[in-house]
């Protein structure tokens, strides 16, 4: 790749991070919950989109910043008032803004009429037509005398006579790799006065020499202008660390102004006055050293790292873990007098690797606010679509997960909330004779809990009407006319493919297109999903999530002659049961009494096709295939715990019932990862039967 080329691809990275903080920032200002800043951040960020994309010649892209930052730029002035419609309009234009980006860097070109609605709507909101708001609009990024005219606003009223600074403007090295364009900062220059500039072309070398990510043109001259110094020192606020630029008033400086006193009083005992110049120290304090004083805190650096090179990582630390288990075995089967002196330092390799991989999996970590920040837009659009009045709470959006899992959250989210404000969230008149308060509200929410994200959707609508749902399943053929379904089971056909209750197919719903979807995604990265109804009070969906898809703590364990691992995240706790605990159940395959409750117990050999030992007895462990949901997995032996990697075998081999993946063991060997959730279905214990034994178990103990 060229040099041209790579800066082209930092300045679409860049870009990524530009627009998040547009929409971020209009979010916050739209929901009120802006700082002094937030305005100021969002016009830096389309500044910075348009200064990029007029060095590789997007010009429909920096025409429509152009007007875009113009629009923002009267706001921050107080020129425009901030009214709910003038930033939703900013919001649209953020979008319009995405769309010439994405298309700027699939190399396509903008249809001339792309964004037309919002760049009409911006100029509208300062009175001028196109010509006005844009006048350099067309021409190449190349053209030195390309000159953006802004809006007619009387930004002068009150300032006084024009000042001649004298400016010098070197761009540094590393300005060009950076996105910014230093002809871009003329033409800022340009439009606050009068701006006469010499070029200083005595570094330009031969033209075979010369780079195009590097600048050797700089400039000197003066700018004659009623704008405030302040006001011209901004237009380097972007470029400050990546050039040396001075800005100098060449007007003489007012005469001092000097004060006449009266000679002060004498006064016995009183303390001698310090000499001119001098400032009286505070009593008890040291004299500081130069540079010391108010502790300053560091600013973060940060850097940018191609996420495969991330994932190659990944994947050596991955085959670090596999050759540190082989070790291990072999140190196991070394004669002890032997082993113990090994066994020390492998215990230090361990150590190292397991911080290794927690380190580098925390540079795969990502915060699940970069996928929360969406959904604020979404129910702002949907509530005016639907007529309803909905409020969004979000909470643990700092909550990190491996970033290949965040990816893919955006859509399941999306259609939850979706299907929330369609179905669950009721019409005001509708809230407001149920007794509710007429504005409806959808909490989002994530935390850490036992090794998983999980992610939680609630809101406080109408909750699902089984009775209606059980009905559109039978005409549907989803359901026998004759089957007879608990609440629980009826809430759960809204996870079958083709399954909808919306009487009339809209934009929004009534596809039978969205949470069979949500389920198979959620699934496909090793998540569980499970939803909670109250008819009249709302519903809640929760999404378990691991929390990397790389490497994983897990129980090794035997069956027979095979050997599988059970992750530690879905573990509850081992027991060896006396036979007198296990209880044989009518419909079950035996019920486990574990202090006073009854747990089903399944045999893992049983499930799958795998001769068991012929011992008595052998482990059980309780682990959880989801909320409220435990049962007891009985084995042959626990071979220990270790740290696994995931390989996936779908790809290769397809979904097996019960497994998830597979990774490979220090004795060489593969084992397969247990999918505990699929193989409670596997296991088909009707929750009936598992309400019974609750309730024997709690006559039991009464």
């Amino acid at each position: 790749m060229s040099s041209f080329e790579q800066l082209k691809q930092t300045f679409f990275d860049e870009c990524g991070d530009l627009l998040q903080q547009i929409e971020n920032g209009l979010t916050e200002i739209r929901e009120g919950t802006q700082s002094e800043d937030t305005i100021n951040a969002v016009f830096r960020a389309v500044h910075s989109v348009k200064g990029g994309a007029g060095i590789f010649g997007f010009e429909t892209l920096v025409g429509f910043a152009h007007v875009f930052e113009t629009v923002l730029d009267a706001m921050r002035s107080d020129k425009l008032a901030v009214t709910p419609d003038n930033v939703d309009l900013m919001l649209a234009s953020s979008d319009v803004l995405t769309d010439l980006v994405n298309m700027s860097r699939a190399g396509e070109t903008p249809p001339a009429d792309h964004g037309s609605e919002c760049r009409t709507g911006l100029q509208a909101l300062m009175g001028g037509s196109d010509d006005e708001v844009v006048a350099g609009d067309g021409h190449a990024a190349a053209d030195f005398d390309i000159a953006f005219t802004p809006v007619q606003i009387d930004l002068d009223e009150g300032i006084g006579d024009p000042v001649v600074y004298e400016i010098t403007f070197k761009p540094g090295p590393e300005m060009l790799k950076k996105g910014s364009d230093p002809l871009n900062i003329i033409r800022e220059l340009r439009q606050l006065g009068e701006l006469e500039l010499t070029a200083d072309v005595g570094a330009l070398p031969d033209m075979s020499a010369i780079a195009v990510d590097k600048p050797c043109v700089s400039w000197t001259g003066k700018l004659k202008t009623t704008r405030p110094q302040a006001e011209i020192e901004g237009v380097f606020d972007f470029v400050a660390d990546d050039c040396e630029f001075s800005i100098v008033n060449t007007a003489p400086p007012p005469p001092p102004l000097v004060i006449e006193a009266a000679p002060l009083p004498v006064v016995d005992n009183a303390p001698s006055l310090a000499p001119a110049g001098d400032k009286p120290k505070a009593a008890g304090k040291a004299d500081a050293p130069a540079g010391e004083g108010k502790p300053q805190k560091a600013a973060a650096t940060t850097t940018r790292v191609e996420l495969e090179k991330i994932d190659r990582v990944v994947n050596m630390v991955g085959e670090l873990v596999i050759a540190q288990a082989m070790l291990g075995q072999i140190v196991h089967e070394l004669p002890e007098h032997v082993s113990a002196r090994l066994q020390q330092t492998l215990d230090e390799v361990v150590h190292h690797t397991r911080e290794l991989k927690d380190g580098v999996m925390s540079m795969r970590a990502q915060p699940v606010g970069a996928v929360f920040q969406r959904m604020p837009r979404l129910v702002r659009e949907l509530s005016v679509k639907t007529a309803k009045k909905v409020r969004l709470e979000m909470a643990g959006e700092n909550t990190e997960v491996d970033r290949s899992i965040v990816e893919q959250l955006s859509d399941p989210l999306t259609h939850i909330i979706r299907n929330s404000m369609d179905h669950g969230i009721e019409s005001p008149a509708d809230r407001i004779s149920a007794g509710k308060n007429e504005e409806g509200t959808i909490r989002l929410s994530a935390s850490h809990r036992g090794g998983r994200i999980v992610i939680e959707i609630s809101d406080d609508g109408a909750g699902i009407n089984s009775d209606r749902v059980l009905k559109k399943a039978r005409e549907k053929g989803l359901v026998a006319a004759d089957a007879t379904l608990t609440e629980d089971e009826i809430n759960n056909l809204v996870f079958m493919p083709g399954f909808s209750t919306a009487e009339t197919v809209s934009d929004i719903s009534g596809r039978g297109v969205g949470m069979d979807v949500v389920r198979r995604n959620i699934q496909d990265i090793g998540g569980r999903i499970s939803l909670k109804s109250e008819r009249g009070r709302g519903m809640t969906i929760q999404l378990a999530l691991p929390l990397t898809l790389a490497v994983m703590d897990g129980m090794v364990i035997r069956v027979g002659r095979e050997t599988y691992v059970v992750p530690m995240s879905a573990m509850v706790e081992c027991l060896r049961p006396p036979r007198s605990d296990i209880h044989d159940l009518v419909g079950t395959r035996g019920m486990l009494k574990l202090r006073g409750e009854l747990l089903p117990i399944v045999d893992l050999g049983d499930l799958l096709d795998v001769k068991a030992s012929d011992s008595e007895g052998g482990v059980v462990i309780i682990t959880e295939a989801g909320e409220d949901i435990r049962f007891g997995l009985r084995v042959d032996e626990l071979c220990g715990h270790q740290q696994v990697v995931i390989k996936s075998i779908e790809e290769s081999y397809g979904s097996i019932p019960g497994i998830s993946a597979a990774t490979i063991l220090g004795n060489g060997r593969v084992a397969f990862i247990l999918d505990t959730e699929k193989l409670y279905e596997m296991a088909g214990v009707p929750p009936a039967a598992v309400a019974a034994a609750k309730l024997e178990a709690s006559t039991v103990r009464h």
